[in-house]
C-alpha cells in the first residue's frame, strides 16, 4: 500500500512539473495566436465625414481649372511644427499605430502601423510616412499659392481635420501629388478616402477641377 502510494504521489509531481514546464509554451503560443488574428491597427484620422455631410460639401466646392505649380516649394509649407513637445509627424505615429512606445524625445522607439492607402503593416516607424491627404504641391494649384506662408504651415500640419495619415513610403510615392483622378488608395479604403479628401478642401476653401469632382463623385456613389 505505501508503495503504491509512494508511485502515485511520484506520477502527480511528474505531471504538475511537466504541465508547469509546457506552461510557457502554450501562453506563448496562445500570444501569437492573438496576434495573428487580432485586427491591424488601423490608421484614423479626425472628424471623417459622414457620406451625407461629404456630399453636401461636394456640391458646394469651387469647380475651375487647377492652377500652375510656379513658384511652387515645400519650404512654402513649413511642416512637422512642435507642440506639446512632439512634432506633427510624431502626433500622427502616436495616433495612428497600435502599441507605439515614444522615447524623451516623442520619437516612436516601437509599434506597429497599418497602412490603409495599400494594407501594409509596417514595423517599423522609419518606414512609416505622413501623408498630406490633400497633397502640399495639390493644394498649391487649388489656391493655397495666394495664402501666407503662415497659413500654409498651418495647412501642412493640421491635427484638426483629417488631412495627415500614416502610410506606407511605398504607397506615398505612389500617389505623389496626384488628385483622385489619377490616383485612388486601394479600393476598401476609397470611400474614407474620398470624404477626407472633400472634408478638407471644403474647410480650408481649396478648388476642384471637373476631373477631380467627378472622380470623388464616382468614389461616394461606387465605394461608400
Amino acid at each position: 500500500m505505501s508503495g503504491a502510494g509512494i508511485t502515485a504521489g511520484t506520477g502527480t509531481g511528474a505531471r504538475k512539473r511537466s504541465l508547469l514546464l509546457a506552461l510557457p509554451a502554450v501562453l506563448a503560443t496562445a500570444a501569437m495566436l492573438l496576434f495573428l488574428l487580432s485586427p491591424p491597427a488601423s490608421a484614423a484620422p479626425p472628424r471623417i465625414p459622414s457620406l451625407s455631410t461629404a456630399q453636401y460639401e461636394l456640391g458646394r466646392l469651387t469647380v475651375a481649372a487647377e492652377g500652375s505649380t510656379a513658384g511652387y516649394s515645400r519650404d512654402l509649407f513649413p511642416h512637422w511644427r512642435s507642440s506639446g513637445g512632439c512634432t506633427a509627424r510624431q502626433t500622427v505615429l502616436k495616433r495612428d499605430g497600435s502599441n507605439v512606445v515614444v522615447n524623451s524625445n516623442c520619437q516612436p522607439t516601437s509599434g506597429t502601423w497599418y497602412s490603409q492607402y495599400d494594407g501594409v503593416t509596417l514595423s517599423a516607424a522609419g518606414d512609416v510616412d505622413i501623408d498630406h491627404v490633400i497633397p502640399l504641391a495639390e493644394a498649391w494649384r487649388s489656391g493655397a499659392s495666394s495664402w501666407t506662408t503662415s497659413k500654409r504651415g498651418d495647412f501642412a500640419n493640421d491635427l484638426y481635420w483629417p488631412q495627415l495619415i500614416a502610410v506606407s513610403a511605398g504607397s506615398n510615392r505612389s500617389k505623389g501629388d496626384q488628385d483622385p483622378a489619377d490616383w485612388q488608395p486601394r479600393t476598401a479604403y476609397r470611400c474614407t478616402y474620398a470624404k477626407m479628401w472633400i472634408h478638407v478642401k471644403y474647410h480650408w476653401n481649396l478648388k476642384v477641377d471637373s476631373a477631380e469632382k467627378s472622380a470623388l463623385q464616382s468614389m461616394l456613389n461606387t465605394y461608400c
